[in-house]
């Protein structure tokens, strides 16, 4: 696994745009973009599913161990793990500091989410990204009437 560059980690932690695409079961295929919140601490980006162990994504996510993610302009290719014990107290303060406006807040601070908090980072490098064909392959199962299929609504909870 890489680390992250620190201009990468800087513009998603100012991001509230990251879809989560964890890998179908076949392990190529990109599964459905979910938009999720998500943190940074201590140089590790954290996502929460808003529905904890029935979220669809994070079963995905854990049962394929990667897949990839879009926010801020990008797409990289990531592998996806359960974050320590350790810094829920953190990934909770990051979320009280960058979704303190939301009515959605509390529940993401509860102990459904908060057990199920996972830790992003990006895959080795392979040389293989997906084509312009596959990421717009996606986009009819976002697209909302005069919306982009990458962007959501502010009102919307996270998934």
């Amino acid at each position: 696994m890489s680390t992250w560059e620190q201009a990468s980690l800087r513009a998603l932690a100012a991001a509230d745009d990251l879809h989560i695409s964890p890998f179908r079961e076949d392990g190529r295929t990109y599964g459905t973009p979910t938009w999720i919140w998500s943190v940074v601490v201590g140089g590790d980006l954290c996502v929460r599913p808003y529905n904890g162990r029935s979220s669809r994504w994070y079963q995905a996510a854990l049962a394929q161990k990667a897949g990839g993610i879009r926010s801020a302009g990008t797409q990289h290719d990531v592998v996806f793990a359960p974050a320590d014990d350790a810094v829920l107290d953190a990934v909770d303060d990051a979320y009280r500091t960058k979704y303190a406006s939301s009515p959605y807040l509390e529940p993401m601070l509860h102990s459904g989410p908060r057990s199920t908090t996972v830790r992003i980072t990006l895959a080795e490098p392979t040389g293989r990204r997906p084509s312009q064909a596959q990421l717009r392959s996606v986009e009819p199962y976002l697209t909302v009437k005069g919306a982009s299929p990458w962007s959501t609504p502010a009102s919307a909870p996270p998934a």
